[in-house]
């Protein structure tokens, strides 16, 4: 059974643990349920700025980010948004530096680990998205346990972005097809946008804030939404200028 959160706008179960309070007592704003947005992806940028700024070396700056992702997904549930992604390492990632990547499959191995029995308790469901090769066996093991413990829950569904890459998910879902082809499991003309394109992305809003990743908290994700919530969506309809009524010029000798 699900029910409403007191104090929160999100769905759970009878005995899931509520978010924990921002410290600065900040309640989500009143964005009516319709325009709060079912799916946020946050692109987790700014870590190694914000550590260079401080003279600190750029791990500083992801380990800080790590309570930024915490306090988001908490604001999340506050808000009622059921969908969160977090890009947390993209395919493109693997050209950095090999100290900087060891640190960041052996830091997302350990933030999984060491969060995912919090996030199970406030009912969030724990999916990855993202390409096997090259991944630290470790790292998956983690992400598929989470995956696992997590797989009733329903309060929010928080995707993990690891390994991944949206010129990568598309070379991947192409060569996925071609082999479904070559097995007679589908055919070539039955291909369409709804088996191939990212349709989770159509229509997505872009918002960016002038803030590192790790001076994030929600205040800054409950912002974003009410910036969502006050853009016209047309979905590619228009409605016509309004254009003034031509004026009849015999009437013009009429007027007092």
């Amino acid at each position: 059974m699900a029910d409403r959160n007191p104090g929160t706008g999100g769905l759970q179960r009878a005995g899931v643990r509520p978010p924990d309070p921002h410290p600065s007592g900040a309640k989500p704003p009143d964005i009516p349920p319709e325009l709060v947005p079912r799916h946020v992806a946050l692109v987790m940028d700014g870590d190694g700025r914000w550590a260079r700024k401080r003279g600190l070396p750029r791990t500083e700056g992801h380990k800080e980010g790590e309570s930024s992702l915490l306090d988001v997904i908490m604001g999340a549930i506050e808000l009622g948004i059921p969908y969160l992604s977090a890009y947390a390492f993209s395919t493109e990632n693997w050209r950095r530096s090999p100290d900087e990547v060891r640190f960041l499959m052996g830091f997302n191995r350990d933030v999984i680990h060491r969060r995912r029995d919090l996030l199970n308790d406030m009912g969030v469901r724990i999916r990855w998205a993202g390409r096997r090769p090259r991944l630290w066996r470790s790292v998956i093991s983690e992400l598929e346990h989470a995956e696992q413990m997590s797989a009733g829950n329903s309060v929010l569904t928080l995707q993990f972005c690891v390994n991944y890459g949206g010129r990568a998910e598309i070379a991947d879902a192409a060569a996925a097809i071609a082999a479904d082809v070559a097995a007679g499991n589908l055919r070539a003309g039955k291909i369409d946008e709804k088996v191939f394109l990212l349709w989770q992305s159509a229509y997505a809003e872009l918002v960016f804030l002038d803030t590192l990743w790790p001076d994030f908290d929600r205040r800054h994700l409950w912002h974003a939404c009410e910036i969502f919530a006050s853009r016209d969506r047309r979905y590619g309809g228009a409605e016509p200028n309004p254009v003034p009524a031509p004026q009849d010029p015999d009437l013009q000798d009429l007027r007092p």
